[in-house]
C-alpha cells in the first residue's frame, strides 16, 4: 500500500507540474496577446497623429465659416437651445454635432487647433471601432482593417476640413451600434438591441446620412443566414422610423438662416433621367477605383460632362450588372461575404451618386468625403482577402507578402501625411488643386473669399473674373464680385453685377441686400428699400437687410418707421452696433427719449469707442434735462 501511495503521488506531481505548466503557458499567451493588441492600438494612434500633424494648426477652409465662424447659433446659450428647439434655425438639423460645435467653440473660438484635435481624436476612434467590428465579423486580420481606415488618402478630408465634424462624429457611435446589433444578434439580449437603436439615434442626430443603418442590419441578417426572415423586418422597423422621422424633419426645416447666402444659389448641371443614370454608374466606379488607387486625391475633381451624357458613359453599367451576376451565383460561398462588403458599400454611397439634386453638384461631382464611411465595407473585403489568401500561401510566400503589405501601407500612410499638408490654408490648397482642376470655377471663386478676408481687394477680384469666365452662368461670383468693386469705389460697375445675379436668380437674397447698399450709395433711397424688402421676404432673418432698411428710412427722415426694421434687425443680432445707434435716433426723433438713451448707452457697451452714440447719447441727455424728465 505505502509503495502504491508512493507512486500515485510520484503520478499526481507529475500530472500536476504538466497542468501547472499548461497553466502558466495559456497565461503567458494570453499575456502575449493582450500586449500585442496594445501595440496594435498604439500603432494605430501614432499613425492618426503622424499622418494629420501637418493640419493640426490649419486655417479655415471652404464653407467653415457659415458652419462655425460667421455662425450667431454658436454664441451664448440662445444659440444651444434654438439648436435643439428650433429645426430650421440652420441649414440642416444636426442638433448633437450643432452642440459639439458650440462647445468647441466656447473654448477655443476661432482657434482652429480644438477643431482639428477633436476631428483626429474622432477618427482614431474609429479606426479601433472598425478594428472591433470586423473582429466581431470574425475576420482574423481585423486589426489590419482599423489601421487601414486610420491611414487611407480618402479620409484625410474628412478630417482635415472642420466643418467635416458631422462626419466623424457621427461614424463612432454608428460603429457602436453596428456592434451592439450583433451582439444582439448573437446572444438574443434586449439590452443591446436597445443599445444599439439608442446609439444609432445618436448617429443620426450627428448627420442624417446614417439613415443607412436598417438597410445595413437587414443585409447583415441576410449574410448571416441566407436570408431575410419576420422578425429581422420587425427588428428594423423602430431604426426605419428613427430615420424617416428625422428625415422628415430635416427636410421640413430646411433651414431659413444662411440657406439664401450659401450655396442654394448656385446653377447644377445635372439633366433629366439619363443624365443622372450615367452619373451615378460612373460615380460608383470612381470611389471605388478611388479606394484602391488613391493617387492625387483633390478636395474637387474636374466634372464630367454628362448632359447629354455620351454612350461610353454608360459602360460602367453592364460591367457592374456583371459583376454583380457572377458573385451572386456564388453566394453560397465565398459571394456572400462580397456581397455583404460591396452592400456596405453600396447603401451607404447611395445618397452621393447623382439621382438627387445637391448644390455640391454646381462644381463638382464626386467629393473624397463621401467615402469616409462607405470605404469600410471595402475595407473589410481586402482583410477578408488578404487573410483568405495569407491561409493559402507557404510560409516563405506569405512572408515575402506581408513585406509588399508593409511597403503598400508605409506608401499610404506617407501619401495622406503629404496631403494633409495642403490643408494648412486656402492658398495651399487651392494652389495644388487647380494644377489638377484648372478649370475649377468654385476654386478661383473661395480664393477670391479668402483674399477678400486678408484685405487683397485687387487680387480677389481677379480670382472673381476668372470664375466667371470659367462659369458666367453662376450668380454667387458676380454677387461677390460686385462686393469686392464697391470696396475699390467703383459703385456703377458693382451694381451691374448685382443686377447681373439676379437675373440668374431672382431669390438670390444677399444679392438683393447688396444692391440695396449700393442704391444708397447713389443716392436711389426708395429703389433700396425696396431691394431690401425683396431680401427680407426670401430670408426673414435677414438681420442686415432689416438694419439698411432702417438706416434707409432714417435718411429719409421717416422715423417713425425705421422703428419696426431695426428692431427686428436686433432681434437676429442684438450686437449689431449701428443698427443699435440707428435704432436709438430713431427713438429719440419720435420722442422716446429715455428709451434712445439706453439704446446708445448698449451701443456703447458693445463699441466704447462709437463716436456717434457718444455724441447722440450727450444730445438725448440734453434733450432730456432740457424738457425735465428722469
Amino acid at each position: 500500500m505505502a509503495r502504491r501511495s508512493s507512486r500515485q503521488n510520484q503520478v499526481a506531481h507529475r500530472e500536476g507540474s504538466s497542468t501547472s505548466s499548461q497553466t502558466h503557458a495559456t497565461a503567458g499567451a494570453s499575456l502575449f496577446f493582450q500586449y500585442r493588441k496594445l501595440l496594435q492600438g498604439l500603432l494605430i494612434v501614432a499613425a492618426g497623429l503622424w499622418i494629420f500633424w501637418p493640419a493640426l494648426h490649419g486655417d479655415w477652409l471652404m464653407d467653415d465659416d457659415l458652419y462655425v465662424t460667421n455662425n450667431p447659433l454658436l454664441r451664448d446659450l440662445t444659440g444651444l437651445g434654438k439648436i435643439w428647439f428650433a429645426p430650421g434655425s440652420f441649414i440642416e438639423y444636426y442638433p448633437i454635432e450643432e452642440s459639439a460645435l458650440w462647445m468647441l467653440w466656447q473654448l477655443w473660438s476661432t482657434d482652429t487647433l480644438g477643431y482639428h484635435l477633436a476631428n483626429i481624436v474622432l477618427h482614431i476612434l474609429s479606426a479601433l471601432l472598425v478594428w472591433r467590428l470586423l473582429g466581431k465579423l470574425g475576420l482574423r486580420l481585423a486589426w489590419l482593417g482599423g489601421l487601414l481606415f486610420v491611414i487611407h488618402p480618402m479620409a484625410v478630408e474628412s478630417v482635415a476640413w472642420i466643418s467635416e465634424l458631422k462626419n466623424t462624429l457621427s461614424l463612432p457611435p454608428f460603429l457602436l451600434a453596428m456592434c451592439a446589433y450583433i451582439d444582439y444578434e448573437n446572444r438574443g439580449k434586449r439590452k443591446d438591441y436597445f443599445l444599439a437603436l439608442g446609439l444609432f439615434l445618436v448617429a443620426m442626430l450627428c448627420k442624417i446620412s446614417m439613415a443607412a443603418f436598417p438597410a445595413i442590419i437587414l443585409l447583415y441578417a441576410w449574410w448571416k443566414r441566407g436570408r431575410i426572415r419576420w422578425s429581422d423586418l420587425k427588428a428594423s422597423a423602430p431604426f426605419l422610423a428613427i430615420s424617416m422621422a428625422l428625415g422628415v424633419v430635416t427636410i421640413l426645416a430646411g433651414g431659413s438662416f444662411g440657406q439664401a447666402n450659401h450655396l442654394h444659389a448656385l446653377a447644377v448641371p445635372l439633366g433629366g433621367f439619363l443624365s443622372r443614370l450615367a452619373l451615378v454608374g460612373l460615380s460608383i466606379s470612381f470611389y471605388f477605383a478611388q479606394f484602391f488607387w488613391p493617387m492625387t486625391p483633390l478636395p474637387l475633381y474636374p466634372q464630367w460632362s454628362i448632359n447629354p451624357p455620351s454612350l461610353m458613359q454608360f459602360l460602367p453599367w453592364p460591367m457592374l450588372g456583371g459583376v454583380f451576376y457572377w458573385i451572386w451565383k456564388k453566394r453560397e460561398s465565398w459571394g456572400r461575404h462580397v456581397l455583404l462588403g460591396l452592400g456596405f458599400f453600396s447603401i451607404n454611397l447611395a445618397p452621393f451618386l447623382g439621382f438627387i439634386s445637391v448644390s455640391y453638384m454646381a462644381f463638382t461631382w464626386v467629393m473624397d468625403h463621401f467615402l469616409y464611411i462607405p470605404m469600410i465595407g471595402l475595407i473589410g473585403l481586402v482583410v477578408a482577402g488578404l487573410g483568405q489568401v495569407g491561409n493559402q500561401l507557404s510560409a516563405s510566400i506569405r512572408t515575402c507578402g506581408m513585406g509588399v503589405l508593409a511597403i503598400v501601407m508605409a506608401l499610404l500612410t506617407w501619401e495622406s501625411h503629404w496631403y494633409a499638408g495642403k490643408f494648412v490654408d486656402q492658398e495651399t490648397l487651392w494652389a495644388y488643386t487647380l494644377q489638377h482642376n484648372p478649370d475649377a470655377w468654385i476654386v478661383r471663386y473661395d480664393w477670391g473669399v479668402a483674399l477678400v478676408k486678408a484685405g487683397r481687394i485687387p487680387d480677389a477680384i481677379v480670382q472673381y473674373e476668372e470664375s466667371l469666365r470659367l462659369s458666367p452662368l453662376q450668380p454667387r461670383p458676380h454677387n461677390n464680385l460686385g462686393s469686392a468693386l464697391v470696396q475699390v469705389g467703383r459703385i456703377s460697375d458693382a451694381m451691374e453685377q448685382y443686377q447681373e445675379a439676379l437675373k440668374l436668380d431672382p431669390d438670390f437674397a444677399e444679392a438683393h441686400y447688396n444692391l440695396s447698399y449700393t442704391l444708397i450709395q447713389s443716392h436711389q433711397f426708395p429703389e433700396a428699400i425696396e431691394e431690401a424688402e425683396k431680401a427680407i421676404k426670401l430670408d426673414p432673418n435677414y438681420g442686415d437687410a432689416y438694419a439698411n432698411m432702417g438706416a434707409t428710412l432714417l435718411i429719409l427722415n421717416r422715423f417713425s418707421d425705421a422703428i419696426e426694421p431695426l428692431q427686428q434687425a436686433l432681434r437676429v443680432n442684438p450686437r449689431n452696433v449701428n443698427a443699435r445707434y440707428n435704432f436709438g435716433s430713431a427713438l429719440l426723433q419720435t420722442g422716446h427719449i429715455s428709451e434712445a438713451i439706453a439704446q446708445y448707452e448698449q451701443a456703447l457697451t458693445i463699441n466704447p469707442n462709437y463716436t456717434d452714440a457718444k455724441k447722440g447719447l450727450a444730445r438725448a441727455r440734453a434733450m432730456r434735462a432740457a424738457n425735465g424728465t428722469k
